[in-house]
């Protein structure tokens, strides 16, 4: 996928001008079977939704009974991403290996354990290990889905089915942060204390990990029951297999028997291609590999996981009290819920391109109104805690920057929160797609962690102002990065990928 004169190929999906295919595809029953299948593999998305929130509701709770500091309770909180980092390298590279389904299955195993074992942890470094083991479980998790997605769909709708996994990472947030919610307010005496105790002479804020059972169950099961992906299948030479798997959810033998024969002709292609890997000549990696990672890097810093992890300095800033934060929390995360829906609505008419461009566009707009309101902003002694601030702002400007920040959440949930995973599983070749995709995963992890824990020593040192500045100058090399690296991929079978590029006005077709 190198940059070139030569327009991109969006007619490989079945119909003219690369929309997606004919109407009557688009509405064909078969597909149902192909959205069942996107369904039970976004699973893997709720787990990293609910994984990434759940200890929000937890942290104060256990960083009182360890008797932590702030660093080594940062820590705590943040290793998970650690564990996600090495989980979606190491997925991509098992998945090409065993298959999509075995590897989800290991996923699903792992995040079960560690939340069993988060549960019921007796101190802060056993606490540390098991949130690492549950990151590493989430980082298969975040790689496998989306490469199984793009490859059980019909080019028509792979788009929409792609954007799912954000979708159930969305859901997963808003789910973590009710139950979290929940679990405290079912202790007793007034109020939601998640250090009370709770069944079993377990305090809240262990069940808080525990309950996180459910779902990994649920993923685990599916994962048994869905089909192996069809590249796969025939990669392993088991033909059958794929035409049965492709037949469900193309709707006929014919197609699906065109399918195979293309399948078959790219891994025939890879495997006398000189360099099957993921080395090139860019930095020792191949062009889309680095496209890849950088989507992923970009998608992390612009901050958006500041505004779910920290909000509450945005919330108390413009006169929020902190006993709110749960209730603006979970409008922020329905937020987020709702405007995923529009990346799923538009991203097979209008194109992954424009969307992002939008995206970069508005979420740079707003995250530099946020950053001069900041700039207006005054302390006050905290009435709560002798010799410590609070930031205010001036009512003008905290009302803007209120604004600006949920602005912010729909821009990005709408257009680089699903489709950066819906590209990362489709872009790729299909010799390298799995073990790609777990590079990018693994970097966009890496990105969320150093965000993660840089966000509070820029805000001790600098104040809001910087940091939110500093995200919106990301967000705007974003938009030129879109513009000059990245193809537009709507319509276009994952077999043809390997020849699409990025087309500029004023470039021949």
């Amino acid at each position: 996928m190198s940059e070139g004169p030569d327009a991109t190929r969006s007619d490989a999906g079945g119909g003219p001008g690369g929309a997606g295919g004919p109407t009557d595809a688009r509405r064909s029953p078969h597909h149902n079977k192909a959205i069942a299948l996107a369904v039970a593999a976004a699973v893997g998305g709720f787990l990293f939704g609910f994984d990434s929130s759940v200890i929000n509701g937890a942290v104060k709770a256990f960083t009182e009974e360890f008797a932590l500091g702030d660093a080594l309770s940062g820590f705590a909180v943040a290793v998970a991403l650690l564990g996600c980092a090495l989980g979606a390298w190491m997925g991509g590279r098992l998945a090409d290996r065993y298959g999509r389904t075995r590897v989800m299955f290991i996923g699903a195993v792992l995040f079960f354990v560690s939340s069993i074992l988060s549960g019921i942890a007796f101190g802060v470094w056993d606490l540390i290990l098991w949130r690492f083991l549950a990151g590493g479980g989430i980082g298969i998790a975040s790689v496998i889905a989306p490469a199984y997605i793009a490859e059980i769909a019909p080019a028509a709708i792979r788009g929409r089915l792609g954007s799912l996994q954000q979708l159930a990472i969305v859901i997963g947030i808003f789910a973590a942060l009710l139950s979290d919610q929940l679990l405290a307010l079912a202790t007793p005496g007034e109020g939601a204390d998640a250090a009370g105790e709770l069944w079993l002479g377990l305090e809240a804020w262990r069940w808080m990990f525990i309950v996180a059972v459910v779902p990994a169950t649920v993923y685990g099961i599916l994962a048994l029951r869905i089909p192996e992906s069809p590249r796969y299948l025939v990669s392993k030479g088991r033909q059958d297999e794929a035409l049965a798997v492709l037949t469900d959810v193309l709707g006929t033998r014919e197609e699906a028997v065109s399918r195979v024969a293309e399948i078959e002709h790219t891994i025939r292609t890879d495997e006398d291609a000189p360099k099957a890997s993921l080395r090139g000549p860019r930095f020792g990696l191949l062009p889309v590999v680095w496209v890849g990672i950088l989507l992923s890097v970009f998608q992390q810093f612009v901050g958006i996981n500041v505004i779910f992890y920290y909000s509450n300095t945005l919330w108390q800033a413009v006169g929020f009290d902190e006993s709110d934060s749960f209730t603006i929390s979970t409008i922020t995360s329905v937020t987020n819920v709702v405007v995923t829906f529009i990346a799923i609505a538009l991203v097979d008419k209008v194109g992954r391109r424009p969307l992002l461009l939008i995206g970069s566009a508005g979420m740079a707009a707003c995250l530099a109104i946020m950053a001069i309101a900041f700039l207006n902003s005054y302390e006050v002694p905290d009435p709560e805690n002798a010799g410590e601030v609070l930031t205010q702002l001036p009512d003008g400007w905290g009302t803007t920057a209120l604004i600006a920040a949920n602005a912010f959440v729909v821009f990005f949930g709408a257009t680089w929160g699903p489709l950066v995973w819906v590209l990362l599983g489709e872009m790729f070749p299909n010799r390298i797609r799995a073990a790609a995709l777990g590079v990018a995963a693994a970097a966009q992890w890496i990105a969320n962690f150093l965000i993660t824990i840089s966000f509070p020593p820029l805000l001790g040192a600098f104040g809001a102002s910087v940091p939110y500045f500093m995200y919106a100058m990301f967000a705007a090399l974003s938009f030129v990065f879109v513009l000059w690296r990245v193809p537009e991929t709507k319509g276009v079978e994952l077999e043809d990928m390997e020849g699409v590029k990025v087309q500029r006005r004023g470039q021949p077709a």
